[in-house]
């Protein structure tokens, strides 16, 4: 029999409606409780932004990339429907024999990552041939994507307050126990830290790099946990302080960890740093996200590609 291949796009997932948030963070915990106020918290961010488009966001990049591919793009969700079980057994009940995996999470983390894969492992179990793309932080048509929406907002306000404007890179912070370099039986150094804070900074390089000739760049991490627990920084609000006593006005922060519009940038961004920064005395502005970026689109066709050829090796 013929094998039929697949790509299979994962995400985090997000809740359709308010009613639904405390079913969804019972998904993001694990099943562990999450303080009422924490949960009312969640609820009221996600009330002020509407509803987080990151669901439907993401079938639309499977979608366009589904178009550049010669098979079938799906989608699955962690923590929310469709779920990464059901997209499986739809692939399953679809003949798809074999598919290339790619997390809508650059930067490689157990927190992110690694979840997915036990997730999407766990499902297929013995039914898939699995070609699982652990990490494209570095992708030069990522980082071409990112400048592509930068690169216009720095022009025009570095033009309008008459300097260079600092740009403040960002991805979602982690507990700190994430990234902490494990120790072997004999007390030395794991030979396998978390790589998530070094491809998050490598990524906020490349795109720099890409940038049109920014200079003045600094990197921070966002949405800390409200869950208790020390979690990695620098924190975006720190960061912002030190922007501001050193004289600054204006600051763009760019959330290069995130792939496209959701309650991290909708909310977090638009209304609680520009909110932070306003009390400063800081503007804080952000470039439009990737969403349908052509760009980024061509690079996850390229990562396909080479999952599928992989795949296709006898």
């Amino acid at each position: 029999m013929a094998e039929r291949l697949a790509v299979l796009l994962l995400a985090h997932g997000t809740p359709d409606a308010l009613d639904e948030i405390p079913a969804y963070l019972s998904n993001v915990t694990g099943g562990r409780a999450m303080p009422d106020a924490v949960i009312e918290e969640i609820r009221h961010r996600y009330s002020l932004i509407g509803t987080s488009p990151l669901t439907r966001l993401t079938l639309e990049q499977g979608r366009l990339l589904g178009a550049e591919l010669d098979v079938p793009v799906y989608v699955g969700m962690r923590n929310w429907k469709p779920y990464i079980k059901d997209t499986v057994e739809q692939m399953i009940g679809d003949g798809i024999t074999a598919v290339v995996v790619i997390c809508m999470a650059p930067q490689n983390s157990r927190t992110s990552v690694g979840l997915y894969k036990r997730a999407v492992l766990a499902a297929a179990g013995e039914r898939l041939r699995i070609d699982f793309v652990e990490g494209w932080a570095d992708h030069p048509l990522l980082a071409k994507a990112f400048a592509e929406k930068l690169r216009p907002l720095w022009q025009s306000l570095s033009g309008e307050v008459g300097s260079s404007v600092p740009v403040l890179f960002t991805a979602h912070s982690v507990p700190c126990r994430t990234i902490q370099t494990a120790l072997a039986s004999d007390g030395a150094p794991a030979q396998n830290p978390d790589p998530y804070a070094v491809d998050a900074k490598h990524t906020a390089e490349t795109v720099a790099d890409c940038g049109p000739g920014l200079k003045e760049w600094y990197f921070a991490f966002q949405s800390q946990g409200m869950s208790g627990g020390p979690w990695i920084g620098p924190t975006v609000e720190e960061t912002l302080r030190a922007l501001h006593e050193e004289g600054h006005k204006v600051v763009l922060i760019d959330p290069i960890g995130f792939l496209c519009d959701h309650v991290e940038i909708l909310y977090d961004i638009d209304i609680a740093f520009r909110e932070y920064g306003r009390n400063l005395g800081l503007r804080v502005e952000r470039p439009q996200s990737l969403n349908a970026s052509p760009v980024l689109i061509a690079a996850l066709a390229d990562i396909a590609r080479r999952g599928l050829a992989r795949l296709s090796q006898p």
